[in-house]
């Protein structure tokens, strides 16, 4: 029996270091607490009714909230936490009325600090399942138990804490990596320089390819994404992470990104003037957060869209989160005047920075397209697989379209499907075309691409 016990004992010490690890990995702890994650709670609260909810992460100490929404909740001791009952639990714990229940004695002194009778919590999990924290709900009043459907949606919400987090751990492991890359680039020369941006430029070497979005329900295109590249006379086609950026650094994005959203704008007209019928089509472009910051751009969108004769329907805006950051209200004010033209507004690469889920509340976006790196992973568990189905609930909710991102299998495209999932892209459709590719699928019966799941089945 000793050793039994000791040999628990060491599995739980175990079971802590490791989980303290995976914390560490996340750099979560002694930080100022997380917007990213203030959707969360925010909806949590309002979902319930309750007075207040929490997200906190737990070292060997205390419990660090990083959000909140409703009553102050303030920093905790982890003995005899909630964290600790859902710990001791391997998942949710709920008490319905903390008065009747005399085992949670001593606990009923940390709840004291929040006024509380009633509350909920589920586990938040890293990717290979140790908790590292807890969503709570709390409630002055005693309340009933949660409904078994009640439940699934905290521990959807928690899932969705679990992906924020994840994708904190992933930004820092890539962070280091490419730094540690870079050192050595570093003291070789560049390329390019800003000279051979601005040669490109004024020579007209940039191009536009188009990704087609599809209507996962029938494989119809809906619609076209324009990515830039550039054709260099030795190099050949120039992915835009090996210019982008030095682009944005020095001030040249500005003319490159009117010129790509000029010439979409044309590509739309043409494309619409050949077929009637190709007028559905929304084509969408995306901005840096140069060209969202500055003035004027709804009045330059507009004069685009007089001068080359097209509907505002038929052009999108996507926009990364990170180009709304700098400026919130100035993000305000420019997504307004463009909602008022009529053109589509997107957030690009949903789920990948700090305070996404808080603006699908602040700001008006059409369509929300969830990040590559959620669907390359639903295949991987049901935790990964769980964050997208929240998120395409979410946006459900909130009355946006959902596009899928880099979709690459066909399981991938069936889950996206069952799920409800209703538009997605990615290499399993096509990849980005030349505008002489895009013309042969617009001329396809229907515009209906080929079922890639029965070519797998031909294939296979």
């Amino acid at each position: 029996m000793p050793g039994a016990q000791l040999e628990t004992e060491k599995l739980d010490r175990d079971l802590e270091t490791a989980r303290m690890a995976a914390l560490a990995s996340t750099g979560i702890l002694d930080t100022e607490p997380e917007p990213c994650f203030d959707a969360i709670t925010r909806l949590a609260a309002e979902y319930f009714r309750v007075d207040a909810a929490g997200v906190g992460f737990a070292d060997e100490g205390r419990i660090w909230i990083k959000s909140y929404w409703g009553n102050l909740i303030r920093e905790l001791p982890r003995k005899n936490s909630v964290f600790e009952m859902v710990l001791a639990e391997d998942g949710p714990v709920i008490v319905p009325d903390l008065s009747q229940h005399p085992e949670f004695k001593e606990s009923r002194l940390v709840f004291r600090l929040l006024d509380a009778n009633f509350f909920a919590g589920v586990p938040v999990r890293s990717f290979d399942g140790l908790i590292l924290g807890v969503l709570t709900i709390f409630d002055r009043a005693p309340r009933s138990t949660l409904t078994p459907d009640e439940l699934r949606m905290l521990e959807s919400l928690a899932d969705m804490v679990a992906g924020q987090l994840e994708l904190r751990r992933m930004r820092r492991e890539f962070a280091r990596s490419r730094q540690q890359r870079t050192r050595p680039a570093a003291m070789q020369v560049s390329w390019p320089s800003r000279a051979d941006l601005r040669r490109a430029l004024d020579q007209n070497q940039f191009v536009l390819h188009y990704q087609p979005e599809v209507d996962l329900a029938t494989r119809k295109i809906v619609g076209l994404e324009a990515l830039i590249r550039w054709n260099h006379p030795q190099r050949g086609l120039v992915p835009p992470m090996d210019f982008i950026p030095l682009a944005e650094k020095c001030g040249l994005i500005l003319p490159i990104g009117d010129w790509g959203l000029a010439e979409t704008c044309k590509q739309i007209q043409k494309w619409s003037s050949e077929d009637k019928n190709n007028g559905s089509l929304r084509v969408c472009v995306n901005l840096s957060a140069r060209q969202f910051s500055r003035e004027g751009l709804a009045d330059h969108v507009e004069a685009l869209l007089v001068q080359s004769g097209i509907s505002s329907r038929q052009l999108g805006l996507e926009m990364t989160e990170s180009s709304l950051i700098p400026n919130l209200r100035t993000a305000i004010r420019v997504l307004g005047s463009l909602r008022r033209l009529g053109v589509s507004l997107l957030v690009d690469d949903f789920g990948t920075g700090y305070s996404s889920l808080n603006h699908l509340h602040s700001f008006p976006f059409d369509v929300l397209k969830i990040d590559r790196s959620f669907v390359g992973r639903m295949t991987e568990g049901d935790q990964p697989l769980q964050i997208v189905r929240t998120i395409i609930e979410l946006a459900r909710v909130m009355g946006m379209d959902v596009v899928a991102e880099g979709i690459e299998t066909p399981e991938q495209y069936r889950l996206l499907r069952q799920m409800g999932c209703r538009f997605g892209q990615g290499f399993l459709f096509a990849r980005p075309l030349s505008v002489e590719a895009v013309n042969e699928l617009l001329r396809l019966p229907g515009r209906i691409l080929p079922d890639p799941e029965l070519q797998e089945m031909i294939t296979g």
